[in-house]
């Protein structure tokens, strides 16, 4: 395949798997709204650092190998699912005075870098999806003609795009208007948050292998 068209095919795919709803959007999401847009920035570098993971295996043959056992992908998928399930019990976990004395102060929780961080980054590495994601993509783009180096650009590409929609959601959610509204509701909507990542932790963990 032409490496432009290539690129642009991987990078279309790209954004809107990136655009999805799912465990990366709602892990940016929460220590967006919950931490600050700083937070969100340093989990959205987590995602698109989570993305080389992927990428990586997937370049050396080794997602192959991954989609067509059951041990490995289980052993991913419930790795992944325990950790949407952890980030969802201390959302549900939060008291109402806690989030109203931060609330009350014009702050928010605090999250450090690398907390934020390493939610993004476990939160895409261990989701057993971009896994077939990546290897779905990439045999259509990839041969076995296609040089290393062409291949590290394509995942490049995805990751950074990746990060590019991320980081839009990080700054959208953070503004003085979104974050006002999100302010008043600050405790229902951690409630809420908390729900929807035991949801996709619960569906992670029932995801059945496609390929099989």
């Amino acid at each position: 395949m032409d490496i432009s068209l290539g690129l642009l095919t991987i990078g279309s795919i790209s954004l809107l798997a990136a655009m999805s709803p799912g465990p990366d959007f709602a892990v940016v999401l929460k220590n967006s709204i919950f931490g600050s847009r700083r937070a969100g920035l340093f989990t959205s570098l987590g995602v698109s650092a989570g993305i080389f993971v992927h990428v990586t295996y997937t370049v050396l043959g080794i997602a192959l190998i991954i989609s067509q056992s059951i041990f490995l992908f289980s052993i991913i998928k419930y790795l992944g699912a325990a950790y949407l399930l952890y980030l969802g019990i201390q959302l549900l976990r939060t008291k109402r005075g806690s989030m109203e004395a931060a609330e009350g102060d014009g702050e928010s929780v605090t999250i450090s870098d690398w907390n934020a961080f390493r939610d993004g980054f476990l939160t895409n590495a261990l989701n057993p999806k971009a896994t077939l994601f990546f290897l779905s993509i990439f045999t259509q783009i990839i041969g076995p003609q296609t040089p290393l180096y062409l291949q590290g650009v394509y995942g490049a590409e995805v990751a950074l795009i990746v990060l590019a929609w991320f980081i839009t959601l990080s700054i959208l959610f953070t503004t003085g208007i979104a974050k006002g509204a999100f302010a008043r509701f600050h405790y229902y909507l951690a409630k809420v948050m908390g729900v929807a990542l035991l949801a996709l932790g619960i569906k992670v963990a029932f995801a059945t292998q496609d390929h099989h």
